[in-house]
């Protein structure tokens, strides 16, 4: 090769900007797909939430309007709402059931997990297995021998009812076991060093560190439970002892359905979920960012 056919010392460099533009390009337009995905995504997630709270708003010769905001806003249903059915005693109901299953639930699922994840016993698989296959058995299965059970105990129209049959999930227990499974072995070998017991090892090292499992586990928990509909329509003589579920249900006839009121109690019956998922969305967030830079 000749001298002239040396390619200059700064060749390198004239190249570099024009690569590292057009990679800054993509990943911009990467960026800005994805992010039209997302906004597309949320989109069809609120829009369904912002509807019902716009019918809700509507007077009733105005229910079938397709105006993104009614022409004259009014809290008529609400009004009607409130007096047609005891919509606070109901929300009431719902959220001492809803958190109690919640609690029930994550506490025994806790313990379970941690014997399945730390214990050695005979036949562990096995009761592990059984423990999952319950999971597969819809809770329509069981409602008429619970039903049975909960009259022969006198409970029928009471919010213990409601609670009993609910003391333990499956799937919490299997989620929490494979959760505790995958802990660092060194930090669980470093307390047993230390003199911790199995007591202090499960609830000073193992729960401060499953922040995101549980927080994740009691937002299912809890949703499942506030939405749940069959079971307390079984059980339910008064609206006073009854949930939000059923309340809602009051406002739908063979005759027609009341739309303004429905979607009036629907969105009543929507923010004290909203605001619990709001509250432990951020746990979860701060586990998985803190999990990311272990």
């Amino acid at each position: 090769m000749t001298p002239d056919a040396i390619p200059a010392p700064g060749w390198r460099l004239a190249i570099r900007p024009q690569a590292m533009a057009q990679r800054r390009g993509r990943r911009l337009g990467r960026g800005v797909l994805g992010h039209g995905v997302l906004l597309a995504l949320s989109f069809v997630c609120l829009f369904p939430i912002y509807w019902m709270v716009v019918t809700s708003l509507r007077p009733a010769n105005a229910i079938f309007e397709t105006t993104l905001w009614p022409s004259a806003a009014s809290l008529a249903n609400y009004r009607y709402t409130l007096n047609a059915i005891p919509v606070a005693q109901m929300l009431g109901n719902t959220l001492v059931v809803a958190l109690l299953v919640t609690a029930i639930q994550l506490l025994t699922a806790l313990l379970a997990a941690f014997a399945f994840a730390r214990w050695r016993f005979t036949g562990d698989r096995l009761v592990f297995a059984l423990v999952a296959l319950t999971w597969l058995v819809p809770f329509q299965v069981v409602m008429i021998p619970n039903f049975l059970l909960v009259a022969q105990l006198g409970l029928l129209d009471s919010l213990t009812a409601l609670v009993l049959p609910h003391f333990a999930s499956a799937l919490a227990v299997m989620l929490l076991t494979q959760a505790i499974r995958a802990f660092p072995q060194e930090v669980i070998e470093a307390a047993h060093m230390d003199g911790a017991s199995s007591w202090r090892l499960l609830w000073q090292v193992l729960v401060p560190n499953l922040g995101g499992s549980l927080a994740s586990l009691a937002i299912l928990i809890f949703i499942s439970t506030w939405n749940e509909y069959f079971w307390p329509l079984l059980l339910s003589r008064t609206p006073e002892n009854s949930v939000i579920q059923i309340g809602i249900q009051m406002f739908m006839s063979a005759e027609g359905n009341q739309w303004g009121p429905l979607m009036a109690a629907s969105t009543m019956a929507s923010v004290p979920i909203l605001a619990f998922y709001l509250v432990l969305q951020r746990q979860v967030v701060q586990s998985f960012m803190q999990s990311g830079l272990r």
